[in-house]
């Protein structure tokens, strides 16, 4: 009975090592894999495009580091974006995007709500706070509260928007020398809101101002791009949508399906935003939108943001090839309703992370845009959505 005692507490022993071993190094192993950055040499930069680079604001509309155990206020050495590397990329707008659910066996084609949830796998890996286990809405709060502890931590490199007047004096401070990075707080789907409407009174509360209304499945709002069916929105989708117009909040269309992109356009007179995509008659595939639509949603006043990654830009995710298919956006919606959508972060292989955005501003440079168009795509038509929309 002693020796087995004995042996038993070896057992235990080995297991509670092991079960540290997971929580401390498992969650950086796997978002070492999740969001790699291809090896490469460094891009050249010409004088003349990073003394562009350095004159125009920077912003981009989409990425998902709050969903990790990093801290953003020192440079990584894995990962594609943190507050240093912002700043190193010449970056004034950043939308930090919640992500709260995430169907096992993740796809482009078809997903079920009633998957098994890896978020919830990775909650409890990363020891997030137990509230957050087995709640969507209480995983947005910490995730707001991660990036309001990253603020409170450097409030020099950081201060979150929530209204018109941050953002003005974000940019404010930036036009006289500060390097002050703004941080915008999105949801990748509006399942946080658990169906109930006035949960969106918590979310405002934590700060996010943008709303994407699904992600990777059908929610309780309506159908998504690669859920069941092309469903459109609900009755409390509606709701959700009206409510967001009355906020004034951002409306992001990235990942709801075709139709419930109709419907808000038929239903709303704001501009929208698909926050990271890419554009179909560039590569198509199903995570872009058609053409057609694409342009009735910059006939809104809105924008496209232009992701880095394989799936949206058919392989080609170098900046020239990005800079590629953000002319062909151009060519398709108009210079007016192009922006940046990284999707840094979110489970996605890139080639450039976003310390080296001033390569990008030379592909768009060598790809023959004017100067115009670049300041347009990589920040201003950003601002004019934020300033039409943030009260």
């Amino acid at each position: 009975m002693r020796r087995f005692a004995k042996w038993l507490g070896r057992f235990l022993l080995l297991l509670l090592v092991l079960a540290g071993a997971f929580f401390v190094f498992a969650p950086g192993y796997i978002e070492r894999a999740r969001n790699a950055v291809v090896p490469h040499d460094p891009y050249p930069v010409s004088p003349a495009a990073q003394d562009l680079h350095d004159d125009m604001i920077v912003g981009d509309w989409h990425a998902d580091p709050l969903l990790w155990n990093r801290d953003l206020t020192e440079r990584g050495s894995y990962g594609q974006v943190d507050l240093p590397r912002l700043i190193e990329g010449g970056v004034a707008l950043q939308v930090f995007t919640a992500v709260t659910k995430s169907p096992a066996g993740q796809n482009y084609e078809q997903n079920s709500a009633e998957a098994f949830d890896n978020i919830t796998l990775l909650a409890v890996g990363q020891l997030w706070p137990p509230r957050t286990w087995q709640s969507l809405l209480q995983r947005a709060v910490y995730q707001a509260e991660k990036l309001q502890g990253f603020a409170d931590q450097a409030p020099g490199s950081l201060r979150i928007i929530k209204s018109r007047a941050d953002l003005d004096a974000v940019l404010s401070e930036r036009a006289k020398g500060a390097r002050t990075v703004g941080g915008i707080l999105g949801i990748e789907g509006a399942h946080p809101l658990e169906g109930k409407l006035e949960n969106l009174d918590i979310l405002e509360a934590a700060g996010y101002r943008l709303v994407g209304l699904q992600h990777f499945f059908d929610n309780a709002l309506g159908g998504s791009l690669h859920g069941l069916g092309n469903h459109g929105l609900t009755e409390f989708g509606r709701a959700v949508v009206n409510e967001v117009v009355q906020r004034n909040m951002v409306l992001d269309l990235a990942h709801s399906s075709p139709q419930v992109a109709r419907d808000v356009i038929a239903m709303t007179d704001i501009p929208l935003v698909v926050s990271h995509s890419g554009i179909h008659g560039h590569c198509a595939t199903k995570r872009n939108y058609p053409d057609d639509l694409m342009r009735d949603i910059a006939a809104t006043g809105g924008v496209i943001g232009i992701g880095y990654w394989a799936e949206v830009a058919c392989g080609d995710i170098a900046p020239d090839g990005v800079a590629r298919m953000i002319r062909a956006a151009i060519d398709t919606v108009g210079e007016d309703h192009v922006s940046l959508g990284s999707d840094f972060d979110g489970s996605v292989e890139t080639a450039f992370d976003t310390s080296e955005l001033p390569a990008l501003t030379q592909a768009l440079l060598d790809q023959g845009l004017t100067d115009t168009q670049i300041r347009k795509v990589m920040g201003e038509n950003m601002v004019r959505v934020l300033r039409a929309r943030l009260n």
